[in-house]
């Protein structure tokens, strides 16, 4: 079933191929981490963006993201959301800028930020005007805060939190909220799962709906698919629980499944009745629904025993596409009839090769991924006849490492990253478009 954010896109496409125009999805949202519910990377509006237009894209503009020794987009992906950009920044700020710029190069004067919140290593998400992110805080336990503010600002260039949410002792780092049925998920590195009111509590430190908890950290963003979470946890794991929750406070799981090694920051994806994780050495392919047991096993892997594999799979026409050491391995999203395949193809890009850690994105043929080169890589989806393919287009920063997923909408491809060192760097939102 379509959300209401794409039957209006679909509907601008449909209207604008009518009228003889372009067919174009205009002011499409990318409102969190992996665009869909169901995190698979895939966004199926781009019209602007293609395997042609790509390659003429350039650095349009760059927005500023503050100086000093904790000035970096570390894992940080943009959202997009009613005409506005968001990202956090590892001196715990949330930033907000315009998604279409401020007309020169470099724009320095957001729409409104924040007080050091800590550290923010997460991918804001934006629902029913209110944007959420993830924090450690600054206050010598590093413990865990879900931050809410109002999408639009206070009024004022520095904002504070509508309300925050307890997400226990330790830090939330990787794992990004996620926004479903008024309620709002995030994991942390204490390994528990915690589930807040969207609304708040009418108290500024909210206490959680419900938690579980899992044998080691959270780095991985829950997935919600048909009522059911999944999450990832660095104890190996997969786990799955009723996203409503289970009438108590502390909830176990469906059912878990082990993913031959730790997923990290790894997301699963859900497409088709499969949900789709990754670890170390093993992406791992699910039955969504489960399997009638506490303990599934997996419907098919893939296993590298000698590379690793990063970020998290996306999925998208009949493909997985995942990290694999500096390169994107490519399989069939439904197996090859036996327990363990062989990848399709491996995309390359030219130049220096250094680790690709980054979520990729698939938008109108053409699959992106962030390199630690400190560039933007595009592929094509469809292959090129040959096991080994090389880039479509590529598009330089100026960071050293670039762990921000892109984020490709209406025309434009978002990414954070920083300049500098020395103890002291500048961290930037850049966008690239034709």
């Amino acid at each position: 079933m379509r959300s209401a954010l794409q039957t209006v896109a679909l509907a601008g496409a449909v209207i604008a191929a009518v009228a003889g125009g372009p067919a174009r999805a205009a002011d499409v949202d990318w409102p969190h981490f992996r665009f869909d519910d169901n995190h698979t990377g895939f966004q199926p509006f781009e019209t602007l963006l293609d395997a042609g237009t790509v390659r003429g894209a350039k650095l349009s503009w760059k927005a500023n993201l503050g100086t000093g020794s904790r000035s970096l987009v570390d894992f940080s992906s943009p959202a997009v959301a009613g005409g506005v950009v968001y990202i956090g920044t590892a001196d715990g700020r949330l930033w907000a800028y315009p998604a279409d710029g401020c007309g020169v190069d470099i724009c320095n004067t957001p729409l409104w930020t924040t007080d050091s919140l800590g550290q923010i290593v997460d991918s804001p998400a934006v629902a029913n005007g209110v944007v959420y992110v993830g924090s450690q805080t600054d206050d010598g336990d590093n413990s865990g805060k879900l931050d809410a503010f109002a999408a639009d600002g206070c009024g004022e260039a520095v904002c504070q939190p509508l309300w925050q949410g307890d997400a226990g002792a330790q830090s939330v780092l990787q794992s990004s909220p996620t926004v479903w049925k008024g309620l709002v998920f995030v994991g942390a590195f204490d390994g528990k799962l915690y589930a807040f009111d969207a609304d708040g509590c009418g108290a500024a430190l909210c206490e959680p709906v419900w938690s579980a908890q899992t044998g080691g950290s959270i780095e991985s963003t829950p997935t919600v698919s048909k009522g059911a979470l999944f999450v990832a946890s660095d104890d190996g794991k997969l786990y799955v629980f009723k996203a409503k929750g289970c009438g108590k406070k502390s909830c176990a799981p469906l059912w878990t499944a082990d993913l031959g090694g730790t997923p990290f920051e790894s997301t699963p994806a859900v497409s088709k009745g499969l949900v789709y994780v990754a670890s170390q050495h093993t992406l791992s392919v699910f039955p969504a629904e489960g399997c009638g047991a506490k303990t599934c096993s997996p419907v098919w892997q893939a296993i590298e025993p000698t590379d690793f594999f990063g970020g998290s799979p996306a999925v998208a026409d009949g493909r997985v596409f995942l990290p694999l050491e500096s390169t994107l391995a490519v399989y069939s999203a439904k197996g090859c009839g036996e327990a363990v395949c062989e990848k399709l193809r491996t995309l390359v890009g030219s130049g220096f090769q250094d680790g690709i850690v980054s979520a990729p994105t698939v938008a109108n043929g053409v699959v992106y991924a962030s390199r630690n080169s400190g560039e933007v890589i595009a592929w094509s989806t469809k292959g090129c006849g040959q096991a080994t393919c090389a880039e479509l287009w590529k598009g330089a920063t100026e960071d050293p490492l670039l762990s921000s997923s892109p984020t490709v909408v209406n025309g434009k491809i978002y990414v954070g990253g920083s300049q500098g060192g020395g103890g002291s760097q500048t961290a930037f939102l850049y966008v690239f478009e034709p």
